[in-house]
């Protein structure tokens, strides 16, 4: 385990699992939301996204946080672990609920409210998003090690077992 993607529901927990697992691994984290937004509540390109990646995908070793899913093939060709949060969208709510208000180093600003549009991805996520990701984890699962999670309580017991 030195490639790392961490994909799944906003609000499932990836962020903080990949925290977790950094600490434990001492491999470099990155945040693709940090990669993707910029302060002013823009965006970069597509183009340098894609880019920004690829550095990543240069180095020797990583745990890369985040769903994007336009790009999950790209980062699932260079990983050695995929772990997929599938948690219920009622935990996924909750999730993003609870994080408004706090700061968070992987987003360059301070959400106050849960964006309506978003919490509209995040109802849709089972059935719009997690499909096609089931269908690529398929397509790799001779060539990577997968981890599904279906609580936070097995992402704890995970954690547990690494060394």
């Amino acid at each position: 385990m030195k490639k790392v993607i961490v994909i799944g529901c906003p609000g499932s927990g990836k962020t903080t699992f990949a925290e977790k697992l950094q600490k434990k691994t001492k491999l470099p984290l990155y945040y693709l939301d940090a990669v993707w937004h910029k302060p002013d509540k823009t965006h970069i390109s597509r183009d340098e996204f894609d880019e920004r990646i690829k550095e990543i995908f240069a180095t020797t070793e990583w745990i890369i946080d985040g769903n994007y899913n336009r790009t999950i093939e790209m980062r699932l060709k260079e990983c050695d672990t995929v772990i997929l949060f599938d948690l219920p969208t009622e935990v996924c709510l909750q999730g993003a609920t609870e994080r408004i208000g706090k700061d968070r180093y992987d987003l360059p600003w301070l959400e106050t409210e849960l964006d309506p549009e978003f919490a509209g991805f995040i109802k849709e996520f089972k059935e719009k998003s997690l499909p096609k990701i089931y269908e690529l984890l398929e397509k790799y699962k001779n060539e990577k090690q997968i981890v599904i999670f279906k609580s936070r309580e097995d992402a704890d017991k995970f954690l547990e077992n690494i060394k």
